[in-house]
């Protein structure tokens, strides 16, 4: 079945993930702030409006790809122009609070809402490998999983509104804890001597293996295809992780879930991000956790 989309927010993983719903047959009208965005959009197939508004008019189903959720909010109160009982899909990396009042926006407005957040950065974007962490009833989810895996590799549905971002932030929790852990390793290892490859060769076929050490090892050699071999140019930036941990810590704070080292994780990528480190990849926290060892 193909959709008429309207996509709101076409940065760096929404223009992809455009891009990738035209090549699977659906009429896809999009919008973003940024000209450059839009340029890039309309070159690879996706058709440009003038206006978020403009984007879902008569839109049965509309996908938004936002910063926050302010933006999130602000967008589903002029978003309403959709076709009647539209299905809303966000995106978007929010508050599970935050995710909820969008769906009771849509809803009120007589449409459907799916949260579904993403993993699998930039690249996974344009490959069409993300995974899709989905918050939604399920005939709303039934409807949404063949348009998301036009986008993705793995669609789960994680229970209802809300439940996407949850799982969202609970993995990226892990992952941003994952990552200070291997990188502190591997600034222990050089202060024993270790080669990285030694360390890299050992840890990657052992207990300590995780996705942060063989996917995207915090330093060069390893990992070819890993950001440190690029200058860490950016596959998930250090801002982004460092708000995902941002809202891990609050919701654990809310519901007085201890989450100490979760706690400890985004005070740490809040400072390094604070600085000329939050538009580096996330696995750069090393190169500060090296000077602070120094």
């Amino acid at each position: 079945m193909t959709h008429s989309i309207g996509f709101v927010g076409l940065g760096n993983m929404g223009g992809p993930m455009a891009v990738n719903l035209v090549k699977a047959g659906h009429r896809v009208t999009g919008y973003d702030l940024a000209e450059a965005a839009r340029t890039r959009a309309a070159d690879h197939g996706v058709t440009v409006a003038a206006s978020a508004a403009e984007a879902v008019t008569g839109a049965d189903l509309v996908i938004t790809m936002l910063p926050t959720g302010r933006h999130v909010l602000d967008a589903y109160q002029e978003l309403t122009v959709a076709a009647r009982g539209a299905l809303f899909v966000d995106c978007s990396t929010i508050a599970v609070g935050d995710a909820r009042v969008a769906a009771d926006l849509a809803r009120v407005a007589g449409h459907r809402a799916v949260d579904a957040p993403v993993s699998g950065g930039v690249a996974g974007a344009e490959a069409a490998s993300l995974t899709f962490m989905v918050g939604a009833d399920d005939p709303d989810f039934a409807e949404a999983e063949p348009v998301l895996a036009a986008m993705g590799r793995r669609v789960v549905h994680c229970g209802a509104s809300g439940a996407g971002q949850a799982a969202k932030i609970c993995n990226n929790m892990i992952l941003g804890i994952s990552m200070i852990a291997v990188s502190e390793a591997f600034v222990l290892g050089e202060s024993l001597g270790l080669s990285h490859q030694a360390l890299f060769d050992v840890a990657s076929t052992a207990s300590g293996q995780c996705w942060a050490l063989t996917s995207n090892c915090p330093v060069p050699g390893p990992v070819p295809d890993s950001p440190a071999n690029r200058d860490y140019a950016a596959g998930f930036a250090a801002a982004l992780m460092a708000k995902d941990l941002g809202l891990a810590a609050h919701a654990a704070t809310a519901l007085a879930v201890p989450a100490e080292l979760g706690r400890q994780a985004a005070e740490l990528y809040a400072a390094f991000a604070a600085g000329e480190g939050g538009a580096l990849d996330f696995s750069a926290i090393i190169t500060t956790l090296r000077e602070d060892a120094a």
